[in-house]
């Protein structure tokens, strides 16, 4: 009788063990102005875990030629070559942390990239309102295509990961702004780390782990201190964007009817 009492409390010590030391990856596909930032924030606060801004954006800008702020920077400071990025994404997690959470925009990941990694990291997704998000990036970009949304890319992403047998989380950026605790404790659940309040609270300012183009990009995110409540916004779509914008209901849509909630 002794000994099982002691070889359970092996057992139980063992599994207790791996959940401690067990290493999560976490890729979140996004498009532009999704409140993406805002959640690199929200996990770049957590103890156990180390963010990365964008990996593959130098490599976007150099095989596109998109005409970006600051484009030829960020290229020339930022690593361009997608095999060398892919090597560091799945490779020893920075610093020695337990998490290792990935922003990135979906439209990065070109077509002659390998899409094998993906099997390697945990993909997550975050969709935002097309009128919302439309509204907002031709403020940057002002003749956005259905390529620059990342919502086709998403989609893509979304079905590959899907066929190996496991749904992937999607969060909506106004579920996040109107229930942050709730909507994060899920994700966390899903994925398999701890839900940690640090998650919802941050200090103002810039991070040494932001991309350099954060200079034209992340103002109102180096003010913020945690997500901000939502606020409907008043911006219609152009009328020469409409169709774009009909386009991009339809992969949206296809995302938003699964996603995670509060």
């Amino acid at each position: 009788m002794f000994y099982l009492i002691l070889r359970l409390s092996s057992d139980v010590f063992r599994h207790a063990l791996l959940v401690d030391t067990m290493t999560i990856r976490l890729a979140m596909w996004s498009g532009p102005r999704t409140i993406s930032t805002a959640m690199m924030r929200s996990w770049g606060n957590r103890a156990d875990t180390v963010v990365c801004d964008e990996p593959l954006y130098a490599h976007y800008l150099k095989v596109t030629g998109k005409d970006h702020p600051g484009a030829q920077e960020v290229i020339e400071h930022h690593e361009t070559d997608w095999r060398k990025v892919i090597d560091w994404l799945t490779g020893p997690i920075p610093h020695e942390k337990s998490v290792f959470f990935q922003k990135h925009m979906a439209h990065h990941l070109r077509p002659q990239i390998d899409r094998a990694w993906l099997n390697d990291v945990t993909n997550c997704f975050l969709i935002r309102d097309p009128r919302e998000m439309l509204t907002s990036l031709i403020k940057n970009v002002p003749n956005p295509t259905i390529d620059d949304t990342g919502l086709p890319q998403q989609l893509e992403i979304f079905e590959l990961v899907s066929k190996q047998g496991k749904t992937p989380p999607v969060l909506d950026a106004r579920d996040v702004l109107e229930h942050p605790r709730e909507v994060l404790t899920r994700l966390c659940e899903v994925v398999g780390v701890q839900f940690t309040d640090s998650m919802l609270r941050w200090p103002a300012g810039p991070r040494d782990t932001d991309g350099i183009w954060a200079k034209h990009w992340y103002g109102a995110v180096e003010k913020s201190t945690g997500f901000k409540p939502y606020v409907p916004k008043s911006d219609h779509v152009p009328k020469h964007l409409q169709t774009l914008y009909d386009e991009c209901m339809t992969f949206y849509q296809r995302l938003y009817t699964i996603r995670l909630q509060a």
